[in-house]
């Protein structure tokens, strides 16, 4: 395993960070592996090397983050991992599921006032079982709240000793860079990571926020790195019930966000090079994303040991020039997707 620092901090991360949504309960959603089922898989990335584990409050309604806590005492120490989870949503499993997420949560349990924050932490701290989360980030920009009070309340829980670092996820490109300014200008602790969507499908990401960070020298750590799957090349138009895995027939999310046309034209592309090279179509698209400049690892979901065992090996893998452009070349622009 590979370890870089991410951005401009000391703080050594592994090429590849294992996503945790994947496990909690499947009663949150149907793709979720509960415990017994994601026991193995989080034991084996440790035992590759991985270090770095990402999660969010929301994540099966907590249940992500107590088995995150769970398995990483049980399988490692604590000095060795970089936990990182996330706060804007709400948590209560009525609002994470059916028709609840249509309805507004109760007022103050979800966004990121300093009321909000300073909760959230707390909770995501007891189910975690630890005394400080390493990366700390906004899951979502909050139309709401000051940026301003977002900003002073994550650099109080830094201080605090509740959070050693803080991070960012989707929104556009000016809303991070006046969170920067703001934080900045008043002295404060300032973001340190990006987690963006971004991935062979979906590279708007390329227009603004990814060379801003370059510049800033924030670490990229994108979510969904195969498309939801989409990459592994298993999907058919029109049926979304032609996947061979569960979330593939029951992800709807996906639906919204790939399944275009031109989107099946970029998986032709990489399976063709998939193929010529005797590679699977996964380790080729993260081994894409690793050789763009700044990334520091992708948010991997695995349910199943060999899909860790695969992210791992794509680091290894070498890409020239050529390929690379040629995987590429068959993109079209889409329109702006999983800022909210």
């Amino acid at each position: 395993m590979e370890y870089v620092n991410l951005g401009q901090t000391g703080l050594k991360v592994s090429r590849i960070c294992l996503g945790m949504m994947t496990y909690g309960t499947s009663k949150w959603r149907p793709w979720v592996l509960d415990e017994a089922d994601a026991r193995p898989i989080v034991k084996r990335a440790i035992e590759l090397g991985v270090n770095f584990f990402d999660t969010a409050d929301m994540y099966s309604s907590g249940a992500s983050e107590e088995l995150t806590g769970k398995f990483l005492r049980e399988f490692t120490r604590r000095d060795e991992v970089v936990i990182a989870t996330k706060v804007f949503f709400p948590v209560d499993k009525a609002f994470q599921g059916g028709q609840a997420e249509s309805a507004p949560p109760p007022p103050n349990t979800a966004g990121l006032s300093r009321k909000h924050i300073f909760a959230a932490v707390d909770a995501s701290l007891k189910r975690l079982g630890i005394d400080f989360i390493d990366l700390y980030q906004i899951h979502r920009w909050d139309y709401e709240t000051p940026i301003g009070e977002t900003m002073e309340a994550l650099h109080d829980v830094v201080k605090s000793g509740k959070v050693r670092y803080i991070g960012a996820s989707s929104m556009y490109a000016w809303q991070f860079a006046k969170a920067q300014h703001i934080a900045r200008s008043k002295g404060m602790v300032r973001f340190v990571s990006m987690q963006n969507h971004y991935n062979l499908i979906y590279r708007e990401e390329e227009r603004e926020m990814i060379p801003l960070c370059r510049d800033m020298g924030v670490a990229l750590i994108p979510w969904s790195p195969l498309a939801r799957g989409f990459l592994a090349g298993n999907r058919a138009p029109d049926d979304t019930s032609a996947g061979r895995t569960t979330r593939a027939k029951t992800d709807d999310f996906a639906q919204k966000l790939y399944y275009r046309e031109e989107d099946f034209a970029v998986v032709n592309h990489l399976s063709e090079l998939a193929s010529q090279r005797g590679e699977s179509n996964a380790k080729i698209a993260y081994a894409w994303l690793l050789h763009q400049p700044g990334l520091a690892a992708p948010i991997v979901g695995a349910s199943k040991i060999a899909h860790i065992e695969e992210a791992v090996a794509a680091t290894q893998v070498k890409l020239s020039e050529d390929e690379v452009e040629r995987l590429g070349s068959s993109y079209k622009p889409h329109t702006v997707l999983g800022h909210s």
